[in-house]
């Protein structure tokens, strides 16, 4: 009888791990096409963009001329330029804020879509629009759109430029209350818009998570006596909780990439206007470094929180 029971379990074990190793294949077979394309198209620009980062520039007929510098684009960076650093402290500041206050607004837009009601797929469909919208094309017609900008000054007018934000802030900032951290609050208020345009994928990959949640465990909570607040936080976090991890590196590398990013257009600048091909991939591969191990440092601290959550 023991033999058998030990035949059962390598049994039940190698099955198992013949299910992992077919999960695996798959998983590689989904990300074959960027490894290939990443490895034939991006591994020699990043090669160029390295070493000119160390060099002088000299841009020729059809071709470019390097000379070695060694670090003295990136001192130059850092000590010489007037605006690299302060723009670099700036977006980041404003990545973590304006990532905080997407995912926020996403999960919980999330659990709103989650439920029934009538009308749900129309809604859904509608939190959706924010994905296309926030497509380069769109949002560089929504910035340089005249009759938008018009429209806003108009209401401004009307308005006497009185804002209930505004209002409150004025208060708080009277009594002296909290004052640095409300002027981030009322930041992000006034700018929803734009927090509503950037959370569309995040929706959707909460959503996807919510949907796969078993409904026989809120059954088993409410039977329980469980609230909804208690379900909320000992099964729904727990259950959506690496999603969390996945939605926070897709918002911060997509805040990274956004045309209105002050070291992005300042690179830009010192590229296209100057004509530093040097200075601007220093600064490129400092911004890059930075965020990569902003995005590595968070990663781990969200992770622990995922993979031990109590």
């Amino acid at each position: 009888m023991r033999g058998n029971g030990f035949m059962e379990k390598q049994k039940q074990k190698k099955k198992i791990v013949g299910l992992q190793k077919r999960k695996a294949k798959a998983g590689y077979a989904f990300i074959a096409p960027f490894v290939i394309g990443f490895l034939v198209f991006m591994i020699n620009p990043l090669r160029q963009s390295l070493q000119m980062s160390f060099c002088n520039v000299e841009l020729g007929a059809g071709d470019f001329k390097t000379t070695w510098l060694g670090l003295a684009n990136y001192i130059y960076a850092f000590r010489v330029d007037p605006e690299f650093t302060r723009l670099l402290v700036e977006e980041l500041s404003r990545m973590i804020v304006y990532s905080l206050a997407i995912i926020v607004f996403s999960f919980f837009v999330a659990l709103i879509l989650n439920q029934k009601f009538k009308g749900r797929a129309l809604v859904r469909a509608i939190f959706f629009l924010p994905v296309i919208l926030s497509s380069g094309v769109i949002v560089g017609l929504e910035s340089n759109n005249q009759l938008m900008a018009s429209l806003a000054q108009t209401i401004e007018q009307s308005t006497q430029g009185v804002s209930v934000t505004a209002a409150m802030e004025s208060i708080l900032r009277t009594a002296g209350v909290g004052v640095r951290a409300y002027e981030k609050v009322f930041e992000v208020i006034n700018n929803i818009y734009d927090v509503a345009i950037a959370s569309g994928i995040q929706i959707i990959i909460f959503l996807s998570g919510l949907q796969s949640i078993s409904s026989s465990m809120y059954e088993a909570a409410d039977i329980e006596g469980c609230t909804k607040w208690e379900s909320l936080w000992k099964i729904t976090f727990p259950m959506i909780s690496s999603l969390f991890l996945v939605n926070w590196l897709y918002t911060v590398v997509d805040f990274c990439m956004r045309s209105d990013n002050g070291v992005i257009e300042k690179i830009q600048k010192v590229m296209v206007d100057q004509l530093q091909y040097g200075n601007a991939s220093a600064m490129s591969w400092i911004y890059f470094i930075v965020v990569l191990a902003f995005v590595g440092i968070t990663s781990l601290v969200i992770s622990k929180g995922v993979y031990y959550y109590d």
